[in-house]
Formats: structure tokens, C-alpha cells, sequence
């Protein structure tokens, strides 16, 4: 029994020092790699930025964003929540799901918004 126990104990600070060194390895996205990156925000998939290659054409492109939202908040709350304005919006609700997090739509609202 105390065989048992004492390799589960280590199996499981072997995973935690694992998970401990991948995340001190792991370097901080740029606003850019989190907008364009297909494993986060993947906005190209839909829209023309600047910048982007390959971009989709079912949403509406995405420059002169300063012009469309002069507050830079309400093109936040866009990207956290797109049905707030649009009920039938296919844009995911990348905040409400939390498929981003807070941080990563910060990071996009500041690129697109540079735009």
C-alpha cells in the first residue's frame, strides 16, 4: 500500500513539474499572433485586415476602425459579444464563451484597432 501511494505521490509531482516548466518556457503572444494565430482569435478566417494574408470575406473588413468606432470600448464589447448588437451575428462570442480571455481580446481590440 505505501508502494501504491508513494508512486502515485511521485507520478503526480512529475506531471506538476512538467506543467511548471511548459509554462515557464511559454512566451507571450503578440497582438498580432493572437489576431492572425488560427489557434486564437483566427480573425482572418473571416475578415481583411491589413497586414493579413489569405483573409475570408464573410465579414465585413476590418480597417479605418477608428472612423467605424470612434470609442475604442464599444469595439471591445464587438469582439467580447457580438450578438449584444446583432442577435443573428455568426461572430463567435469570443468573451461570453470564454474562448479568449480577457487579456487576448485586449490584445486584439488594440490591433484592430491600430488598423
Amino acid at each position: 500500500m505505501k508502494e501504491t501511494i508513494s508512486s502515485i505521490s511521485t507520478v503526480m509531482i512529475l506531471i506538476v513539474l512538467f506543467m511548471i516548466s511548459t509554462q515557464i518556457g511559454a512566451k507571450e503572444m503578440t497582438s498580432e499572433e493572437v489576431t492572425f494565430g488560427r489557434k486564437l482569435g483566427n480573425c482572418l478566417a473571416c475578415h481583411m485586415i491589413p497586414g493579413g494574408s489569405l483573409p475570408g470575406t464573410i465579414g465585413p473588413p476590418l480597417f479605418a476602425m477608428k472612423e467605424r468606432f470612434p470609442n475604442k470600448e464599444d469595439l471591445r464589447k464587438q469582439i467580447w459579444d457580438a450578438t449584444i448588437k446583432n442577435p443573428y451575428s455568426i461572430m463567435p462570442p469570443f468573451g461570453k464563451h470564454q474562448v479568449l480571455t480577457e487579456s487576448q481580446i485586449d490584445q486584439i481590440t488594440d490591433f484592430i484597432y491600430s488598423k
